[in-house]
This record gives structure tokens, sequence and C-alpha cells, in this order.
């Protein structure tokens, strides 16, 4: 099995997979005018201003939501592995596909915004690629080739979220917490798996909530970690950072040869760690509460900025300024080791064990503690988040099942199987683990990147419709959607809120239990609301 896994793995993420991230993150970023540097205040502002609903959650929330699912294994074992397999270089490929991706993010997320739905059962905000691959072809000749597209993606998600992913995240934990406190991978494993249950049974609203608690929490401890790493090392900054940059063009002695490794590396666990361009933001996005789609946009640009360059890279400095890594020629531990470390055994298996051995370079005995919590937490919010991912998914799936029940018995399978992937994942060998997560993370990436291309339309048109309104003077609580104005067709949750009608489920574009209300929109209720 482990042959084949490895076969895919490597047909995946073949190079094509890594122009296509970098390329489609430069061409976003040309498309739309340079928007991670121009609209930074806007982001902000969105964060800040953004209020909730009883059917959506806030910008905040939802930032947390995404990041929840991004800071995860990637921001401490997956950059410990790029900088072992492809060098100090990998950081600065790391950082370049943070920077595009933020652009591709935009997009996406936006796109999941506009053609976002209500939950039949639960009435909260739904949506993802899944949802705007068929809607927002719904009304064309090739309506039926979509549909089966977003049934592919809603399928292969489903997969990553609820099989391949969550196995990477507890058995990072199991790790961690085997090597702080000797405790068995079984009792973290049916620890995780019951805590998991009692938040996941509680819907959207209550991971949410979790997400926003814990996510900020533990990123702060561990970016104050890195910078007090950086002020006992602060001699070594200029050295670190030139390191990083020598490596990634090729012009370091040491590390020479290794730039197509570093580009690779840089690029793979970039994607998996902020998750720009793989189809993960737009599910966040789409569960908020805004009165225009760019908003969201916006927020969702800004989660890759803090997964990359700010945890990412305190990751990164932890390491490479205390020695605590390995680089090896080829993509094992058994390969031709390029540099080894301080205290570092050349057949250290690369992972958190490099971060551990950084911070106990400065305070012996701290190390392991520290980032067992902080990958407790970090891998957690992450496995909350996909769970979310997939009952997104399986609702998509849902609308086509009339039954109530048989929809209610499909979603709590779901809870029993992403619990027991938790507990699988978690007694499991890393290896096998990291590689059925990157083939759920380069699956969906093909998928999503390719459709973003083809449906970036309405994504830009609303930039473009919140330009004019900022332009023309409007203030930020002003600036509303209407997308028929801009000629964007299937938008039914935005064209029904702008008629006064709220709809229980929008099935086939054709609304279903409408009740005029009257209600106000987007951001205009932030006031009543309060």
């Amino acid at each position: 099995m482990e042959p084949l896994i490895s076969w895919l793995n490597d047909v995946i993420w073949s190079d094509y997979l890594v122009y296509l991230c970098l390329l489609a993150g430069l061409y976003f970023t040309i498309r739309t005018l340079f928007l991670q540097v121009l609209h930074l205040p806007d982001m902000f502002t969105s964060m800040a201003r953004g209020a909730k609903s009883p059917d959506g959650i806030s910008s905040f929330q939802s930032l947390m939501l995404s990041l929840a699912g991004r800071v995860g294994m990637g921001n401490i074992g997956g950059v410990a592995t790029a900088i072992a397999f492809g060098g100090p270089g990998a950081v600065f490929w790391m950082w370049a596909v943070a920077f595009l991706g933020s652009a591709t993010s935009f997009v996406e997320s936006t796109l999941g915004q506009i053609y976002k739905e209500k939950d039949q059962d639960t009435g909260e905000y739904r949506g993802g690629p899944a949802y705007f691959i068929e809607k927002s072809f719904a009304h064309t000749k090739a309506s039926g080739i979509f549909k089966v597209y977003a049934i592919v993606f809603a399928i292969i998600t489903i997969l990553a979220m609820s099989f391949f992913l969550p196995g990477v995240q507890a058995n990072g934990v199991s790790q961690a917490v085997d090597q702080a406190w000797g405790i068995s991978p079984w009792i973290s494993a049916i620890v995780l798996a019951g805590v998991l249950a009692a938040i996941v049974f509680g819907g959207i609203k209550r991971i949410a909530t979790f997400a926003g608690m814990a996510v900020p929490f533990m990123a702060v401890l561990y970016i104050l970690a890195a910078i007090i790493v950086m002020i006992v090392n602060f001699q070594q900054i200029p050295e670190v950072f030139g390191l990083i940059f020598r490596s990634a063009f090729d012009a370091e002695a040491a590390f020479s040869g290794m730039i197509g490794a570093a580009i690779a590396w840089g690029v793979k666990r970039g994607i998996y760690s902020n998750e720009a361009g793989q189809g993960t933001g737009p599910h966040a996005a789409a569960a908020s509460e805004v009165s225009h789609p760019a908003k969201q946009g916006f927020v969702q640009s800004f989660a890759v900025y803090v997964d990359t360059l700010f945890v990412c890279s305190a990751t990164a400095f932890m390491i490479i300024s205390t020695g605590a890594y390995n680089v090896y020629r080829d993509e094992s531990i058994e390969g031709a080791v390029v540099h080894n470390g301080k205290n570092m055994p050349i057949d250290q298996e690369p992972g958190p064990a490099y971060v551990q051995s950084g911070l106990d370079s400065l305070a012996p005995g701290f190390g392991p503690t520290f980032v067992a919590i902080a990958i407790a937490l970090f891998c957690f919010t992450t496995v909350l988040a996909y769970y979310y991912m997939a009952e997104t998914n399986f609702t998509y799936m849902n609308r086509y099942v009339k039954n109530p029940a048989v929809r209610r018995g499909i979603i709590w399978f779901l809870r029993i199987l992403i619990c027991i992937s938790v507990i699988y994942g978690a007694v499991s060998t890393s290896g096998a683990a990291w590689a059925l997560g990157d083939i759920g993370v380069g699956s969906m990436a093909w998928l999503n990147i390719v459709a973003v291309l083809i449906m970036q339309g309405p994504a830009l048109k609303a930039l473009k419709d919140y330009r004019a309104q900022k332009k023309a003077g409007k203030l930020f609580e002003d600036i509303t959607f209407d997308p028929r104005a801009l000629g964007i067709a299937g938008a039914t949750f935005w064209e029904n809120r702008i008629d006064g009608i709220t709809d229980r489920e929008t099935v086939g574009h054709e609304a279903v239990d409408h009740e005029a209300v009257g209600k106000p929109t987007g951001d205009t209720t932030l006031d009543e609301r309060r």
C-alpha cells in the first residue's frame, strides 16, 4: 500500500502543480492590481467592523475558523520538513507562495460568498467551491458538466477532510505529547476524539466560538516564543535571513544545486500550511455575514499572511537560528546529508522535534512541553475546521436527498467517521499520515485552482464594484452588493436578500420555503444586531 500511496503522491504533486500554484497567484496578483498590498487597510476594517447574525458568523469569527484550518501541523512540522528536504531557501518560497496566494485566496473566497446558500436544516450559511462551481454555470449550456465537476470536488473534499488530513494533525499531537510527557498515542487518540465529538456535535457556531478563543491565544504565544528566540539570537538575524535568500536562489555554497527542491518543498508545504488555492478558504468565507462579498475576500486574503508570514516564519527562525535542523539531498532521512545541525542526530525524523530542539537550546526541558501544547491546540482546531468543511460538502450532496431524517443521519455518520479517523491517525506512522495528507491537499488544489481560473469573472467584478463604491465616497457600512447590476447570474442568496426574501434552501436555483420578512441587509444592521 505504501508504494502506491507514494506513487500517487508524486503524480499529484508533480512540478506542474507547483507551477500552477505560483502562476495562478502571479496572475491574480496582476489582475487585482496587487490587492494584497493595496487593500491592507480594508482587510483590517473588514475584520474589526464585520457583524454577525442569527444565520452567519462575524468576519472575525470567519477569520478564526479559516485560521483554525490553516494553522496546524503545516506551520510546525511542515516548515521543518520543507527545510530538511529543500534547505533554508524553501522558507523564501513559502513566503512567495503566501504573497501570491493571498490574491488567489481573495478570488476563491469572494466566489464562496457570492454563491453561498442557506442550509435547509440549520438555516446557517453554506458555500465553497462545490457550490460556486455548479451555480456559476447553472444558466449555461455547460451546466451539466460543471455540476459533475462540483460533485467530484465535493467527494474529494469529503475524503480529504474526513480521512486523509485529520490523520496528519492527530499524528502530530500524539507524537509531540509522547515526546514531551511519555503519554501513549492511544490515550491521546481517545482524548482527542472525545473532545472533538463534544464540539462538532454543536455545529458551526460552537466550532467558530472555540476557534475564536483558542487560535488567537496560541498563535500569539507561539509568535512571542519566536520573538524571545530572536532577542536571544539577535546577532544571527541578518545571517538567518541572508541564508534563506541565498539558498532560495542557489547562491549558498552549502546548499548548492538544491534550488529545485527549495521551490518544490516551499510551494508544497506553503500550500499545505496557508491553503491558498486549495479551496478551503471559501467554506469559512461563505459562513460569514457581510454586506458585500469582497469584504470577506479581504479577510481571507489576510489569513494567508497571518499563517505563513507570521506563524511559519516564527517556526523557521526558531529552527534556523539555533541550528536545530538537518538538510538531506534526497527526500528521505536515508539520503546524503547536506547539513547536520547542532546536537541534532542525523537520523532524527524532520518535524516538531526540530522546534523542540531549538527551544531546548535556550531553556532545557521547555521545548517539548511548549511545542506539545502548541501542536495540541493548533492541530485540534485544524481538525475542527476540517470537519466543518467536510460537513459543508456533505450538505451540498444532501441537497439531493429529500428526506430530512436521512440527511441528519448522514451528518451523524460523518461526525463518527472523523472521530475514527483521528484515532487511526494518532496511532499511525507519521510518514503514511503525511503522504495521505499531501494527496488530499494536492487533489483539492488541482480541482479548485482550475475552477477558479475558469470562474474568476464574478469575483473580479465584485472587487471592481467595491472599489467603485469606495471611490464614490461610500462609508464601509454602506457598501453593498447587487449581483444583477453587475451581470452576475446564479447568486440567488443575494438576489433574494435584495428582494426581501429569506430562503431556507436553494435547490437547482429555485428558492423554496420563501418568506418575505423585510429584513435589512448586510452591515447596515450592525447597530440593530448589537
